[in-house]
């Protein structure tokens, strides 16, 4: 069996050992996370929906001021106007002909179409904020729920990672020492190829003359290749890092 240089170099037999240790770390590391599941992007989803939802709310209610306070002023019109017919009137009362009257009338008649568009302007106001109040509602009803569905979310995730986390957080250290023993080309692509993997195995062995990953048969003196442990042998088919099982 190969031993390390003088030199302290790691020889081929000693990378492909630390790969398939990290390999195994890393497959355990995949295991606790797959216990978590989907909760993680489930508790991100609704935090952006619970979000989305409160910005909704919040110009909803922006626009309802706005509605207010544009009923406010038509109403103070409305106000304006009975000053302006009431002075009209009581200057009708004084004038010197028929032209000055008629003038005046004129006005008052203007000023009443005056405040029935101020009305107008008001029920369409109202109809509009009353929509939006039935939106404010129904957003909140909404928010209330997804609120309670995120909690639950959180709460069900905050206990599955204080049961592992511990547990992850020593496999990702015992990863780092063994990545310390890997030169940093092989450890990148160790990592590239971990990463296109559906299942996460970028190190595999040979079992019953086949790759552990793509279950492709390997002709024979590439198995002695493997078995020779002098070299970094990748599966034609899928790429993956191969060691022989007595490794």
């Amino acid at each position: 069996m190969d031993k390390k240089t003088n030199t302290g170099e790691k020889t081929v037999e000693d990378r492909l050992r630390a790969l398939y240790n990290l390999q195994k770390v890393m497959s355990d590391v995949d295991k606790i996370r797959t216990l978590r599941g989907e909760l993680p992007l489930e508790v991100q989803d609704l935090e952006d929906e619970v979000e989305g939802l409160e910005t909704r709310i919040n110009n909803l209610n922006s626009e309802i001021k706005n509605l207010n306070n544009n009923i406010q002023d038509k109403k103070n019109g409305i106000k304006e106007s009975d000053l302006l017919i009431k002075k009209y009137e009581s200057q009708q009362s004084s004038v010197r002909n028929n032209r000055e009257f008629e003038s005046l009338n004129k006005e008052i008649e203007f000023q009443n179409l005056e405040k029935e568009l101020c009305k107008k302007r008001i029920k369409e106001f109202e109809t509009e904020m009353k929509a939006k109040q039935e939106a404010v509602a129904s957003s909140e009803e909404l928010m209330g729920e997804r609120k309670a569905d995120l909690e639950s979310k959180k709460k069900e995730l905050e206990n599955i990672v204080s049961d592992t986390q511990e547990d992850e957080d020593k496999l990702k250290k015992k990863a780092k020492d063994i990545e310390k023993e890997i030169d940093e080309r092989l450890l990148t692509a160790f990592k590239r190829i971990r990463k296109n993997a559906r299942n996460g195995l970028a190190v595999v062995t040979v079992e019953r003359d086949a790759c552990g990953g793509c279950f492709n048969k390997i002709p024979p003196q590439r198995q002695l290749d493997i078995q020779s442990r002098k070299k970094v042998i990748v599966c034609e088919y899928c790429g993956r890092i191969l060691v022989d099982s007595e490794l």
